[in-house]
């Protein structure tokens, strides 16, 4: 056999044999087996509140295991210092906003019909605001002043955005169950005057009766 015949042959065995080892690797990889296996992030439990997670909702996040919420203060309107442990005994529908975030303002008109609906009975809706200066904070008091029955709190310190599960996203809102404790939270706008929102707080206020 010729130099240029027996070159031939041997680049053809060559090129053979890379693909036989890149098929092998693929398989490996498709089958998650081997050196390339990839490891899925382990998927969070989630309570039975879960089924509420559906239309403006669907993104809500309602956790198995329980956690109190942050033992961290803030203040009401008129600088009385407040935490959540205040208002153990009753369902409470947490809403961290800012002026400078627009679809803080875009829901809270939704926030206060769910106020409305819910007025006399064991649910409170408690916007807590996180703007800095007293210039945002006289504004969004006046902003929050056309949205009855939405009471003004504050959070100039901008802490609470970190304190719970959206890790300072904006807006958050959290649902509280009667001890106090994390039973949903929500990430971005959504439609709290929702037949999915009330529903949610429905199976919470029903607890304990």
């Amino acid at each position: 056999m010729g130099g240029s015949k027996r070159g031939g042959w041997m680049v053809a065995a060559g090129l053979a044999l890379i693909v036989m080892i890149g098929a092998g690797a693929g398989s490996l990889y498709a089958m998650k087996a081997g050196p390339f296996k990839d490891s899925a992030p382990p998927v969070a439990e989630k309570s039975a509140l879960s089924r509420y997670a559906v239309g403006s909702l669907a993104r809500l996040d309602t956790p198995a295991v329980l956690a109190v919420a942050p033992d961290h203060g803030f203040k009401d309107r008129d600088g009385a210092d407040v935490r959540f442990s205040d208002f153990r005994g009753k369902v409470v529908v947490v809403n961290l906003w800012a002026m400078w975030c627009a679809p803080c303002r875009t829901e809270m008109p939704t926030l206060a019909r769910l106020a409305q609906v819910y007025e006399g009975t064991d649910l409170i809706v408690l916007p807590v605001n996180v703007d800095a200066t007293p210039d945002a904070i006289a504004d969004a008091r006046s902003f929050i002043d056309v949205h009855e029955p939405l009471p003004m709190y504050s959070d100039a310190a901008f802490q609470l955005p970190f304190l719970f599960p959206g890790a300072g996203k904006m807006p958050q809102t959290i649902l509280l169950d009667r001890q106090g404790r994390i039973r949903a939270s929500f990430s971005g706008e959504a439609d709290w005057a929702s037949a999915e929102a009330r529903a949610l707080v429905d199976a919470v206020l029903a607890e304990g009766r």
